[in-house]
């Protein structure tokens, strides 16, 4: 099955406000693979791998995000489409679901 990457970038009021949580969530819902982690530059930032309709839900859910966060911007780093086994394994590594990263 064909798979799509994504690497995001989402700034606004997301740190302290459980969206790490929130986004592990909603990924493992649309049972995606990936991570996500805190940036040093207030930002959160992560991977999501899946079929291209998940990936795209997911990437509006982070237009929103959770009610505790103000989203003011997300930014798609990379967007991977159809990619292969390699690109996947690059991307998330042996991980078979969504982690948050510390």
């Amino acid at each position: 099955m064909a798979q799509d990457i994504i690497q995001f970038k989402v700034s606004g009021a997301v740190q302290g406000v459980n969206f790490r949580y929130y986004t592990q969530k909603e990924a493992q819902k649309l049972g995606l693979k990936g991570h996500c982690y805190n940036h040093s530059d207030s930002s959160v930032q992560g991977v999501a791998v899946g079929s291209s309709d998940k990936v795209e839900q997911f990437r509006k859910w982070l237009e929103k995000g959770p009610p505790s966060a103000e989203v003011h911007k997300v930014e798609l780093i990379k967007e991977m489409r159809n990619a292969s086994e390699a690109d996947v394994e690059k991307a998330v590594g042996s991980s078979s679901g969504f982690e948050v990263r510390r």
